[in-house]
């Protein structure tokens, strides 16, 4: 019996390339197994095989969306593969995107079972998790040994057309689909169970979790408005022309601090925008509809507040991970509070 063909994508960081200086490379096909497609390759046995493996930097992948996912299919379809399979990217934000983006593309575009793998906080799993099957994996590379455990028998499974069982099972994240089974204790003996670990402080694992909703406590009201410095920060991606620090249009790795002293007006001439997750037309055509430079002018001049602070802050809140949000605002925040901001408004899209 022929072996299944599995074509595996990886980024260019897992085929030892580079790290982010070259995370703009092409998508390129290799034959046979790279990096970790080892480890898969054994995990498989005589069942199945890496044909094939596809890389592609994750910048390259997130800023050329369309061109890359058509290059990627065609590479797969080339390879007359059964299975496909991404990843794993752990806790990297670019890479799950780029995963869980080309496995639902596959899926959707040449009806082959697909499969990728990503640490729970990943921003890709949130996007994707209910389309493709995606198996919980630890936060960092160091998990790739528990990651193929998990993967390879469940990316068989999906070859070969098999019943999957529920997420508890099979390790896949919750993808909103009910699947019932038997269990070996009934339901009151495991509240029970679950009750006296969580007063004992111990891990256990609910049957029904809940939404985690990071709640804000909101800061007293500006006593008084009209000789407050009020400053900008975005997540709407604006920025000046050109994008001059080349922040990612989606899982951005960094944001933006930009002197608008004199500015009265956001151009189209001068400022654009450098988000990928919504339509540019309009904020490219007149940028003070992200970021209302134009109006706190007036407001200005008119003295409804005392000044616009100097700079103003800007990331891509596209796909880009909680942890990376909040250290951005770790970092910017401390200089806004040095320059004695009273207050900040903080835009999306």
């Amino acid at each position: 019996m022929a072996k299944i063909r599995v074509v595996h994508y990886i980024n260019q960081f897992f085929a030892n390339i580079g790290g982010e200086e070259k995370a703009d490379i092409k998508p390129e096909l290799r034959e046979g197994v790279v990096g970790p497609g080892a480890a898969f390759n054994q995990a498989f046995g005589d069942e199945a095989e890496i044909v094939a493996t596809v890389i592609c930097g994750d910048s390259y992948f997130n800023e050329n969306l369309e061109e890359a996912k058509k290059t990627v299919i065609d590479m797969v379809k080339s390879q007359n593969a059964d299975m496909f399979l991404a990843g794993p990217a752990f806790n990297a934000g670019r890479y799950g995107v780029a995963c869980g983006t080309i496995a639902d593309a596959v899926k959707k575009e040449l009806g082959i079972p697909v499969l990728t793998g990503m640490y729970v906080e990943n921003p890709g799993a949130d996007m994707f998790k209910n389309s493709v099957y995606i198996v919980a994996t630890k936060n960092s590379a160091a998990g790739m040994r528990d990651a193929v455990k998990k993967m390879a028998p469940l990316a068989l499974k999906l070859a070969k057309g098999e019943k999957i069982g529920a997420s508890a099972e099979e390790g896949y994240m919750p993808n909103g689909v009910r699947k019932n089974f038997f269990d070996t204790k009934r339901g009151s003996a495991r509240a029970i169970d679950m009750l006296l670990k969580k007063l004992a402080g111990k891990e256990f694992v609910t049957e029904f979790p809940m939404p985690d909703f990071d709640r804000v406590a909101p800061n007293p009201a500006v006593k008084d408005i009209a000789h407050a410095t009020i400053a900008l920060v975005t997540s709407g991606g604006i920025v000046p022309k050109g994008n001059p620090d080349h922040i990612e249009s989606s899982s951005a790795s960094k944001y933006g601090k930009y002197d608008i002293e004199g500015v009265m007006d956001l151009t189209a001439d001068t400022y654009e925008t450098a988000h990928g997750g919504y339509d540019p037309v309009y904020a490219n055509e007149d940028a003070d509809r992200v970021l209302p430079v134009d109006i706190l002018r007036e407001y200005e001049k008119e003295g409804k507040i005392g000044k616009l602070h100097r700079y103003f802050y800007t990331t891509v809140g596209n796909g880009t991970a909680v942890k990376s949000a909040k250290g951005f605002a770790d970092e910017f925040s401390k200089e806004l509070k040095d320059a004695n901001v009273d207050a900040v408004i903080l835009t999306s899209t």
